[in-house]
C-alpha cells in the first residue's frame, strides 16, 4: 500500500476527506435547525402553512440526492441565482437532511404533552419561554438517537457531490485507483474514514446519552 500510495495521493485522499468533514458538518448544522422550523411550521396546524410544508418534505425525502444537486447546479443559474459547485452540495445535502430531520423532530412534538404548554402559559410564561424552557429539552432528547442515525446517513450519502465535480473523499479514491490500476489501497483508506467520521457521531450520541442517565439518577 505504501508502495502505491504516494505522498500526493494521500495529500489528494486528505483533501478529499477534508471535504467531506467540512461539508456534512456544515449540513447537519444547517439541517437540525431548519427541519426544527419545518417541524414547528406543521406543529403549528394552520392549514395552509401545513400542506406547503408537507409537501416541500415529502418531495425532497423521495427525490434522489443526486438529482436534487444537479437540479440546483443547473437550473438556479438559468433563474438568475449563481451557484457554483460547492454552494450546489452544501445546499442539496442541507435541504436533503432538514427533510428529514423535519420528521424527526415532528414525531417527537406529536408525542409532546400540550398540557405542558397550557400549564406553563397559566403562570405567565412567554411563547419563547415555553419552548426553550419546556418542549425543546424534551423533545431533543426524544429525538437524539434518530438525529444520530441521519446524520451517519448524511455522511454516507455525501458521495453524491461529486456528480457536480467536488472532490470528496471518494472521488479522490476513485481518482487514485484509476491512476495507479490499483483501486484497493484508496478504497480501503476511504472506508476508514467513512468508519472513523460515522465512529465519532456515535461515540458522542452514547456520551450525552451517558451524561443525561448520570444526571437523571442524581436528581
Amino acid at each position: 500500500m505504501a508502495r502505491l500510495m504516494s505522498a500526493g495521493n494521500m495529500i489528494s485522499l486528505l483533501w478529499g476527506a477534508s471535504t467531506t468533514i467540512s461539508l456534512s458538518l456544515a449540513a447537519i448544522l444547517l439541517g437540525i435547525p431548519l427541519g426544527l422550523g419545518l417541524a414547528l411550521a406543521r406543529w403549528t396546524r394552520l392549514p395552509v402553512l401545513r400542506q406547503v410544508v408537507i409537501v416541500i418534505v415529502s418531495l425532497f425525502r423521495a427525490t434522489p440526492a443526486v438529482t436534487t444537486m444537479l437540479l440546483f447546479f443547473f437550473v438556479l443559474p438559468t433563474v438568475g441565482i449563481p451557484v457554483n459547485a460547492v454552494a450546489a452540495a452544501l445546499l442539496t445535502l442541507t435541504i436533503n437532511t432538514a427533510a428529514f430531520n423535519s420528521e424527526i423532530w415532528r414525531a417527537a412534538l406529536e408525542e409532546f404533552p400540550r398540557e405542558q404548554m397550557e400549564a406553563a402559559k397559566s403562570i405567565g410564561m412567554r411563547a419563547s419561554q415555553r419552548f426553550y424552557r419546556i418542549v425543546l429539552p424534551q423533545i431533543f432528547r426524544a429525538s437524539l438517537p434518530a438525529l444520530v442515525n441521519e446524520m451517519t446517513l448524511l455522511v454516507k450519502a455525501s458521495p453524491a457531490i461529486a456528480v457536480v465535480g467536488v472532490v470528496d473523499v471518494t472521488r479522490a479514491a476513485a481518482r487514485i485507483g484509476a491512476e495507479t490500476y490499483e483501486p484497493l489501497p484508496p478504497f480501503l483508506i476511504a472506508f476508514v474514514f467513512y468508519g472513523a467520521f460515522v465512529f465519532i457521531f456515535v461515540k458522542l450520541h452514547r456520551t450525552i446519552e451517558g451524561r443525561r442517565r448520570l444526571q437523571e439518577a442524581r436528581s
